[in-house]
């Protein structure tokens, strides 16, 4: 840190240096901040005006104001005094990669938790919490360490445009919480993520699945676990009835070969429901659809109740569409969805952005509970931008003051009720498919600089 920049900042009442992220403290508690930094072994050994506790809470501010660059999110988190200098993007971006992802890493399994209550609207079915299961692909920017990181997606014009990192999270359906993720490259498959995100479900989890999870190894996973679950399954899947039940499913068993079945070795038994839509404007209609349950009492998960129930599997796209449409869009001057030129550093980014969404969610959650609301009927985005909007308001409150402050911020998210779910459907097509532009190419990147300035290069014929 240059010399005029290494200044040591006052901080408030409570040793705050961030004063302005006072009301994150309501969802994340200081104490378990530091003891993520004690448990990683992030102890500052020397006086440093950017300890690691200062840049862990500033890189959980970077995963709520993600429109602004790092010094500016800075200034949004501490007011500053007179004669005080905010410290350059280099120092803070050092100060960021000193950090590293497993400070981040451990605050995120230290707060963020399932929030919904038994008697949460939409959260729960029969008894089981609703949660969810499902992939998403994000833009890195085209840096030389991402692109050997997380590669490129590769089709028949070539190479993509930007190194995509996957990731697959694991979701309350009912409240939209991101429970766990995983994150890889475009080269790491979705399936392979997931089976180390199973340990983190509540045991009274009904998990739905999409069919590109469904494999008979990961389902003998489940089973040994003893989880509950429903898939959407492929028609290639051979499913013999073994025996029809009342409620319109039947018990079939799935095998991990050919051999296998022909031998009728090592199966496990499902329950199968095979159903159409009639209604000609659905997406899907006329076609058969199969879904697979490893809860074989048909009384306790009839058929037609099981088919609606899955229908919520949706809620996880819409926590995808929060994060990258409304949290965190790609926007001029920042054409991919992350910021992070290192592999390291979009790690980092990704849970501070989780993160910020969870501090979000959660506060929507507690806002929703005293109305009897389902949190469904309130706005992400608007939301979001009362957090933004309010926090900084935060600073330098204590005892009634903060009180008050903590319930007219909730009162404020109470407004930001949006009208009940339409009854609609978006057929699957996109608006844009192919640019005119020819395709960029691996030799059109890292061009070394022009030997002649432009006046120099013009020859007049």
């Amino acid at each position: 840190m240059a010399h005029q920049e290494c200044l040591w900042w006052p901080t408030d009442d409570d040793g705050r240096v961030l004063d302005r992220l006072a009301g994150l403290e309501k969802v994340i508690p200081p104490q378990q901040l530091r003891q993520a930094l004690q448990v990683t072994q992030r102890i500052n050994r020397r006086l440093c005006p950017l300890s690691h506790e200062v840049m862990l809470w500033v890189v959980l501010a970077m995963g709520i104001f993600t429109d602004l660059p790092i010094r500016q999110v800075f200034k949004q988190a501490r007011r500053l005094r007179s004669g005080e200098r905010t410290p350059a993007r280099s120092s803070l971006c050092e100060a960021r990669q000193r950090l590293g992802v497993e400070p981040v890493a451990e605050l995120f399994r230290r707060v963020v938790r399932p929030l919904a209550q038994a008697d949460t609207p939409g959260a729960f079915f029969r008894g089981w919490r609703l949660m969810g299961l499902d992939g998403t692909v994000l833009d890195a920017p085209d840096s030389p360490a991402n692109a050997a990181a997380f590669k490129r997606a590769n089709g028949g014009r070539g190479g993509g445009a930007f190194p995509q990192v996957r990731k697959v999270s694991l979701v309350e359906l009912g409240t939209h919480v991101e429970v766990a993720l995983a994150v890889g490259g475009w080269q790491d498959g979705e399936r392979e993520l997931a089976l180390s995100l199973l340990e983190h479900l509540p045991a009274d989890s009904l998990l739905l699945l999409d069919r590109g999870f469904y494999s008979y190894d990961f389902w003998k996973r489940l089973d040994s676990l003893g989880i509950a679950a429903i898939a959407r399954v492929k028609s290639q899947l051979i499913l013999t009835p073994q025996r029809h039940l009342a409620d319109g499913s039947y018990w079939a068993k799935v095998y991990p070969n050919y051999h296998a079945r022909r031998r009728d070795r090592d199966g496990i038994l499902v329950r199968v429901i095979e159903y159409t839509l009639d209604d000609p404007q659905r997406v899907g209609h006329g076609e058969v659809h199969r879904q697979i349950t490893n809860v074989l009492d048909d009384s306790a998960l009839p058929a037609w109740s099981w088919v609606c129930a899955y229908h919520e599997r949706w809620e996880e796209e819409l926590v995808f569409d929060e994060q990258k449409t409304h949290h965190d869009p790609v926007r001029p001057g920042k054409p991919a969805h992350l910021r992070s030129e290192t592999p390291d550093g979009v790690h980092q980014e990704v849970l501070a952005l989780s993160l910020g969404h969870f501090v979000t969610r959660a506060l929507m959650v507690e806002a929703a509970a005293p109305l009897g609301l389902d949190v469904d009927r309130l706005s992400f985005s608007g939301s979001l931008r009362v957090l933004r909007c309010r926090l900084p308001e935060g600073a330098g409150l204590t005892g009634q003051s903060w009180q008050q402050w903590c319930a007219g911020l909730l009162w404020e998210i109470q407004q930001e009720l949006i009208e009940p779910r339409r009854n609609r459907v978006n057929p699957r097509v996109v608006k844009r498919k192919m640019s005119k532009f020819a395709k960029k190419r691996p030799e059109h990147r890292g061009q070394p600089p022009l030997k002649k300035t432009f006046a120099e290069s013009v020859v007049i014929t």
